[in-house]
């Protein structure tokens, strides 16, 4: 059974039928890339799956429980844990309180302290700075916040939507070690990328979204050599 699943789900803003009956799913331990050009819906699918936008139809499943109409917290409650576009991290509080907000779902102090021990290992710059405003960090290290900050719910799954907008060449390839690294201990990630060659090269499939539908999937290897998804989404 895979660990997230999408059947025929459609979501509408008013009027405007933003997702149009999309199905996908997401096994354990892969890491599954959108790619599509901007409006096409994948930041919507993200939402919905998080509990941000309702969906109009369809049903919607992560690890094997109906989530279409729960609540945010109670998602993350389950293991979800939504890493949105733009970092959204508490610019005056400090990098610290950022990392324990993201654990305010928990009530195991032993564990949180052991995983804010591990953020830290895994983001050593937030160490060094963590009594630090978030908003003085730089965009890339931001990014390390907001990522490590969604990680401190103890999830079994993450959404990451959009993790290089805006960011220098060489901290992006940073932010993707992060993945790999992520992705190699286990971690199930479903990905938004703007840089979508980048993505599919750190992923294990893709979907391709076009005005809210698929338009194509498979392995990332078979999207990166498809001639037709080479010239519509890769810049070929």
């Amino acid at each position: 059974m895979p660990l997230l699943e999408l059947d025929q789900v459609s979501v509408n803003y008013g009027a405007v039928k933003a997702v149009r009956e999309v199905s996908l799913y997401v096994e354990h331990g892969e890491v599954v890339t959108l790619i599509g050009a901007n409006g096409a819906g994948k930041s919507t699918i993200l939402r919905a799956v998080s509990g941000l936008a309702r969906i109009a139809s369809g049903s919607l499943s992560f690890a094997g429980t109906d989530i279409a109409k729960t609540r945010p917290d109670a998602i993350v409650r389950g293991g979800l844990a939504h890493c949105p576009e733009g970092r959204q991290v508490l610019a005056r509080q400090s990098i610290e309180d950022n990392l324990l907000l993201g654990a305010y779902i928990r009530k195991d102090k032993d564990g949180i302290a052991r995983d804010l021990d591990k953020s830290y290992t895994m983001f050593p710059r937030l160490r060094e700075r963590r009594r630090q405003p978030a908003g003085t960090l730089s965009g890339g290290e931001q990014q390390m916040l907001a990522i490590a900050r969604a990680l401190m719910s103890s999830p079994r799954m993450l959404l990451l939507d959009e993790p290089s907008l805006g960011l220098a060449p060489l901290v992006v390839e940073e932010i993707f070690a992060i993945l790999d690294t992520l992705s190699a201990q286990g971690m199930t990630i479903l990905l938004v990328e703007q840089n979508a060659r980048l993505a599919l090269a750190h992923s294990h499939r893709g979907y391709v979204l076009e005005s809210g539908q698929i338009a194509a999937t498979g392995e990332a290897r078979a999207l990166l050599d498809d001639d037709r998804v080479l010239a519509a989404y890769l810049g070929a």
